[in-house]
């Protein structure tokens, strides 16, 4: 089958990529000519563990090209997929303007059946926006060229992008008609061969859907802060909490990891999209409302338990590890470390960090602010405490002894539970972790 993708951020990339590995036609459409430039040459523009060797290898057989106009293969596409970005207005409502604009494209260019499928996170009533202003194009024209819109909403998570789209446990599509619905079904029939797993339904439902998913995965992770930070307070331990309710079935262990808050593209920005689309519809969200308050809250908690382990930070030296908002991948979109290292800079501290694969994008966002180390132990050099954010694999079993020669303090301070204190202690340390006094 032949498709397009408009977007080559994370969603279009991946998903483009994924399409050609199964053996479709697959054009990568972005307005940005450096990035299609880039992507001819074999330059990723994200990091994704697995993307860049996938990418190579389906443009040297052809089956993945990209361009920077989406009239070169409108005329030869079956599906179009939009997958541009959403990014939040200044009211949390998701800014549609690119969605809109590849629907206006569309409506002007189209000569046979096509399909236009949102991949892009959007509200509820997207689809009926898109469909309108595609109609208003063909009526433009004085055309009745035949078209459907469907939604297409993306589950992938970062670091895991490959597997998820490759091995789904399950694809929603929200579609109007009996043609579009046989056309997507034969688009994800190679992937689900073994179980078919497409969960079609109405377009307010698939459009409800995602939102619906990452604000249940986000008040999960705010639920279970606030539990830890009760927990601190009356003497319990959050990991024996979390084990004790995670077997029960009903709840399940998935997402209940206290922690320094949530970041990322995703979760940040759907909830406040949720927020606002109740607003929009005279309906107050007042859980999604409180999970967003209460991240916000918990991405200073690294800072406060410095600062209550150091006193006054003025002239102290902290090591940060982690930079991006999670392991595998370079994304620091509402990163905790942004808000910890902006507040440290504010009191005066010098901060030296460390990420395996974010140094160039932390670089990007806040310059030479900060000192960027060549490795863990050289971020601790002189430090006197540090603080990890992101649980990278790496980082889970230094050799504490070399830290312990080469920083000048003693404080750790450890923002995903990812470190034993009993061994922490026994080497010296002052050791703070999220939801244990």
């Amino acid at each position: 089958m032949n498709i397009a993708i408009v977007g080559t951020g994370y969603v279009g990339l991946v998903s483009g990529t994924c399409f050609a590995e199964m053996g479709s036609q697959v054009t990568c459409v972005d307005i940005d000519e450096n990035k299609i430039k880039k992507l001819l040459n074999g330059e990723m523009p994200i990091y994704e563990p697995g993307l860049e060797e996938l990418v190579k290898r389906n443009v040297s057989y052809g089956r993945l090209n990209f361009t920077t106009k989406l009239t070169d293969v409108l005329d030869d596409v079956d599906v179009v997929f939009s997958a541009v970005g959403t990014p939040p207005d200044e009211d949390g409502s998701a800014d549609l303007q690119y969605v809109l604009s590849v629907a206006r494209e569309f409506g002007q260019n189209i000569k046979k059946y096509t399909i236009l499928v949102t991949k892009s996170t959007v509200p509820v009533g997207t689809a009926q926006k898109v469909k309108d202003v595609i109609r208003e194009e063909l009526d433009k024209r004085g055309v009745d060229v035949p078209f459907d819109v469907a939604s297409n909403p993306e589950f992938l998570k970062e670091g895991a992008a490959i597997k998820d789209f490759m091995s789904p446990d399950r694809v929603v599509v929200g579609t109007e008609s009996k043609r579009a619905e046989d056309i997507m079904t034969r688009l994800y029939q190679p992937f689900l061969i073994q179980n078919f797993r497409v969960l079609f339904m109405d377009i307010p439902s698939a459009e409800m859907t995602k939102y619906a998913a990452n604000a249940m995965l986000a008040t999960r992770i705010s639920f279970m802060n606030e539990i830890a930070n009760l927990c601190e307070r009356v003497g319990a331990n959050v990991d024996n909490v979390r084990k004790g309710i995670g077997s029960d079935d009903r709840i399940g262990r998935k997402f209940l990891y206290a922690g320094c808050g949530y970041g990322g593209s995703c979760f940040p920005k759907d909830v406040k999209a949720l927020v606002h689309t109740g607003v929009e519809n005279g309906y107050h969200m007042q859980v999604i409302e409180a999970v967003e308050r209460v991240n916000e809250q918990q991405k200073s908690i690294v800072y406060e338990k410095l600062t209550a382990l150091c006193g006054n930070m003025k002239g102290k030296t902290v090591a940060i590890l982690g930079l991006s908002f999670k392991p595998e991948t370079d994304d620091m979109r509402q990163a905790p470390a942004l808000v910890v290292i902006e507040k440290l800079l504010k009191d005066g501290a010098t901060v030296r960090v460390f990420d395996p694969v974010a140094m160039d994008e932390c670089r990007r966002r806040i310059g030479d602010t900060v000192t960027y180390c060549k490795n863990m132990y050289d971020a601790a050099d002189g430090a006197d405490a540090l603080a990890l954010l992101t649980e990278w694999r790496q980082f889970r079993m230094p050799s504490w002894n070399v830290i312990k020669k080469v920083m000048k303090g003693n404080a750790i301070v450890d923002g995903r539970n990812i470190f034993n204190r009993k061994e922490l202690e026994e080497y010296g340390f002052v050791y703070s972790r999220i939801g244990e006094k």
